[in-house]
């Protein structure tokens, strides 16, 4: 289950989506966020998932890869597909007791489902196409701006970067720690969900320890480099906008503007 999350992981691919500047992707990811919010129909949603599967297919990036990162994220799409369902007043369609399902909370709960899938897939597609120094390098240059009021861009950028990229790192070690201790006897799938969530309880102190193990092993490697943050520093690969990157900016820039203007129908 743990490997199975692919935010914060690379599919190493030479696929058009993968060249693009990483300023265009980060861009496309928020602007894609937004949509998701301003549509208000199924339709809405369905333009917005035959965007995203186009991206998909021109990424080269396998479908059941993609969709493998759904897994670890089943059991809140399933808490909020309920919770809207039996939560949400209106038209009753079904009751028993005190529980009543409406037409109204079906309609939410489709909703909150369909954009939360389509955010999850379209946040992976960033990390799945774009390298830990390509996404650190293109959110310093988006964050210049903040460095006229003293915001240390460079640092605040490198933070994010080495977040998503040890997540993966992060969750492996989780995975080792459960298998050493089920080789000990610990159970982890057995009982109700109370049981299997105390059960956790001892994977949490070594996974701490093991956490700043490897981030006092990071900050030794750094300063064995002499790292002394973005001041003064220069790049071997310095970014600049080709023509596809512009045709993609227009693209998506004329893709928001169209569903902000159709939202009333999307």
């Amino acid at each position: 289950m743990l490997r199975d999350i692919t935010l914060g992981q690379y599919y190493s691919s030479d696929s058009l989506i993968h060249r693009l500047d990483a300023r265009v992707k980060i861009i496309a990811t928020i602007l894609f966020i937004i949509e998701l919010f301003l549509v208000k129909t199924f339709t809405g949603f369905a333009v917005c998932a035959g965007a995203l599967a186009l991206v998909v297919i021109i990424s080269g990036v396998p479908l059941r890869f993609i969709l493998r990162g759904l897994k670890p994220v089943l059991l809140i799409l399933l808490f909020t597909f309920l919770l809207n369902i039996f939560m949400i007043p209106g038209t009753v369609i079904w009751e028993l007791g005190f529980i009543q399902v409406t037409i109204e909370g079906l309609k939410l709960a489709a909703f909150m489902s369909i954009r939360l899938i389509l955010l999850i897939i379209g946040s992976s597609m960033l990390t799945l196409t774009t390298t830990p120094l390509q996404l650190t390098d293109g959110l310093e240059m988006l964050f210049t701006p903040l460095s006229l009021i003293k915001v240390p861009t460079h640092e605040l950028a490198m933070t994010m970067s080495i977040a998503l990229r040890f997540i993966p790192t992060l969750l492996e070690e989780t995975d080792t720690i459960m298998k050493a201790q089920q080789a000990r006897g610990a159970d982890f799938e057995s009982g109700n969900f109370i049981r299997r969530a105390k059960a956790l309880v001892p994977v949490l102190l070594p996974l701490f320890i093991s956490a700043f193990r490897i981030a006092q092993d990071l900050s030794f490697a750094m300063e064995a480099r002499c790292y002394r943050g973005g001041i003064g520093r220069t790049r071997m690969h310095k970014m600049k906008f080709s023509p596809a990157d512009y045709a993609a900016l227009l693209l998506m820039i004329a893709f928001f503007a169209a569903v902000i203007y159709w939202r009333g129908i999307l």
